[in-house]
């Protein structure tokens, strides 16, 4: 059975501040979405979404850095729904596909013990998404209101978030709603219960200057 990633790197860098979109920025010599797609190249088929107009710099930076880890690149769309659902059309049949991840391009640091853990309780229960505890107390503002809210009860939400194939590709069926803020909403909304799984706050999605600061900490640290 096959086994299918999903990378979806549609970031511009706006937030960042940078002048090369986010994925492409260098961490410890490599640019990020390339240590992404290393951290699921064995035993994954993989596919990147990228936006049209980065395919090309893509292309110059694996022939740059002489990246030669198998992927297929897909343009991506208007909204992460629309470059991940791009990439399930890209794969046709999934007759022999056992799972679909999906992971963000900017979590290069995900780990193999958070993969497998998310992978295990997806072929068991057909959705897994790996979550973490907040540390900070949390408020839900109402306009000019706002009230504490019992963070106990919260998790934050982190990728590769991993389903059963044919499960995943049934629930992009559904048309676009905006209210979809990741995979496993739009696999809730299909009507399916999504099992949580333990993440890792190292597990960081690279968005703001001082993610990729810790980033390049940890893995000089590591080394």
């Amino acid at each position: 059975m096959r086994t299918i990633a999903i990378i979806v790197a549609g970031g511009s860098g706006t937030r960042f501040g940078a002048e090369l979109p986010k994925q492409f920025l260098n961490l410890k010599g490599q640019p990020i979405l390339m240590r992404t797609i290393q951290a699921f190249g064995d035993g994954f088929d993989v596919i990147v979404t990228l936006p049209e107009g980065q395919m090309e710099l893509w292309r110059q930076l694996c022939e740059k850095f002489n990246f030669a880890v198998p992927h297929s690149v897909v343009a991506g769309g208007e909204t992460r729904w629309h470059s991940v659902k791009n990439a399930l059309d890209s794969i046709g049949d999934v007759d022999g596909v056992d799972v679909i991840a999906v992971h963000d391009g900017v979590r290069p640091m995900v780990t193999a013990e958070i993969i497998s853990r998310t992978l295990e309780a997806a072929r068991r229960d057909g959705a897994a998404i790996p979550v973490v505890a907040l540390n900070d107390s949390v408020r839900q503002v109402d306009g000019d209101d706002s009230h504490a809210l019992d963070r106990s009860s919260l998790r934050a939400v982190q990728t590769p978030q991993v389903f059963d194939a044919r499960l995943l590709v049934d629930a992009y069926q559904q048309p676009y709603d905006p209210t979809f803020t990741d995979d496993a909403s739009v696999v809730e909304k299909f009507g399916r219960h999504v099992t949580l799984v333990e993440g890792d706050p190292m597990n960081l999605k690279i968005t703001r200057p001082m993610d990729l600061a810790l980033a390049e900490y940890l893995l000089n640290h590591d080394a």
